[in-house]
């Protein structure tokens, strides 16, 4: 790449690069389960520090108990406490579930509202969650700024921004509105899978030619190749 990088070279490039990505996760997705609007705003909120795996282990029995917004706002505490009780901080998820739960039978007669900015105004619920539920429940095109897409982004060159609104912006100029839920799943897979936080798996990946960060993990093709995970953790 040119030292200096045009403003059309860095859309070109960019485009690119959510190609190939593209083509190197054709599976991508959103990697919690939901079946509807209600369960997937519930558990991108429950998955905060921790793992997709675990909220999806539990989601099971959380639906069946609490199945709609009108019975997770009639909880019992206790109880609800117990089934998240693995995912960690279950005392402060299990508050903000409940005050979610309450503000969207209040607000909006128990449905998820497909607006950000109905979204962003429920309980707990930031940017990044709502754009998360539009984007997979509603098919209404949201970036989704994680800490794997904005060192990504960073990485990549896109933006040297750190504030996760700042970086949606950023990147939502380089990137077509109706491409940007299956560019965050891109960069989210990606992330989870080679271009880790540390060791970023360079030697074994498809975009080393257009990163100009290629070379901050091992470039050697097997030692890379063992730094490469089959599946997400985080």
């Amino acid at each position: 790449m040119p030292a200096v990088e045009t403003r059309t070279g860095l859309v070109r490039r960019a485009r690119k690069i959510d190609r190939v990505l593209a083509e190197t996760y054709p599976d991508a997705r959103c990697e919690l389960d939901f079946a509807n609007p209600f369960e997937l705003l519930v558990v991108t909120v429950l998955s905060a520090q921790t793992t997709d795996k675990r909220v999806n282990a539990v989601r099971p029995t959380l639906f069946a108990a609490y199945p709609d917004a009108p019975a997770m706002a009639a909880a019992e505490r206790e109880r609800l406490e117990a089934i998240i009780g693995p995912l960690g901080f279950f005392r402060a998820k299990t508050e903000s579930l409940l005050k979610l739960s309450q503000a969207l039978v209040e607000r909006y007669d128990g449905q998820v509202p497909p607006r950000l900015e109905d979204l962003v105004a429920l309980p707990g619920v930031g940017r990044k969650t709502a754009n998360v539920v539009l984007g997979n429940a509603f098919g209404i095109p949201g970036i989704t700024v994680d800490t794997h897409f904005g060192r990504l982004a960073r990485r990549f060159g896109w933006t040297e921004e750190t504030d996760p609104v700042k970086v949606e912006h950023a990147v939502g100029a380089l990137i077509p509105r109706r491409d940007w839920t299956m560019l965050s799943h891109h960069l989210i897979w990606h992330g989870r899978r080679r271009c880790h936080a540390r060791n970023p798996a360079c030697g074994a990946c498809p975009l080393a030619r257009l990163c100009p960060s290629y070379g901050e993990g091992p470039t050697d093709p097997v030692a890379a190749a063992k730094l490469v995970k089959t599946e997400g953790r985080a």
